[in-house]
């Protein structure tokens, strides 16, 4: 495989990842634990996930939060409030229940926008990974590194991955946008 293939290859997969992790991390009316994965606590001095302090379950339409040291539950909800995640933890002295209401009508239309806007800003940043690649190819078969009919493969080549990452993309958001619609 080119070298020009490889890189463009690499960096789009990079790029859905990226937004794949940007869409887990909008709220729907059903709780998921990945929504806490950017929360950090102190914990004795160490900014730490709380997936790393607590047992994290889902029950009903609820998460529950099960820390392993209880000293460090009003930590935890001091950083679950100042999120912005708009939760208000309900601390048991053993638990911390976080409570997801269901998304009205409007929410639901925030938030599918939401998850359209990271979509589309994924689609954008493909798009300028086969823009940058197309104009390396360009410069090599102009410096005659490369013969003309090899970079007309190439391109091809680049488009065909643009489309298969676009399309992912597309995936990524219809699965999203029904999560948030169900509820």
């Amino acid at each position: 495989m080119d070298k020009h293939v490889k890189e463009a290859k690499k960096q789009m997969k990079k790029t859905v990842e990226s937004i794949e992790n940007d869409l887990k991390h909008i709220r729907t009316g059903r709780p998921s634990p990945a929504l806490l994965d950017d929360i950090r606590v102190d914990y004795y001095g160490t900014p730490t996930q709380i997936s790393q302090l607590a047992g994290i379950s889902v029950v009903e339409r609820s998460l529950m939060i099960k820390p392993w040291d209880k000293n460090v539950m009003k930590d935890v909800e001091k950083s679950i409030l100042a999120s912005n995640l708009g939760l208000n933890p309900i601390n048991d002295g053993t638990n911390i229940r976080l409570n997801f209401p269901a998304p009205t009508g409007e929410e639901k239309k925030k938030l599918a926008r939401r998850a359209h806007e990271i979509t589309e800003g994924g689609k954008v940043s493909v798009r300028n990974i086969r823009r940058d690649i197309l104009k390396e190819i360009k410069k090599e078969e102009n410096e005659g590194n490369i013969p003309e009919d090899e970079a007309h493969k190439l391109e091809d080549k680049i488009q065909e991955l643009t489309d298969e990452h676009v399309s992912e993309m597309d995936r990524l958001y219809k699965e999203k946008e029904e999560e948030i619609m169900e509820v």
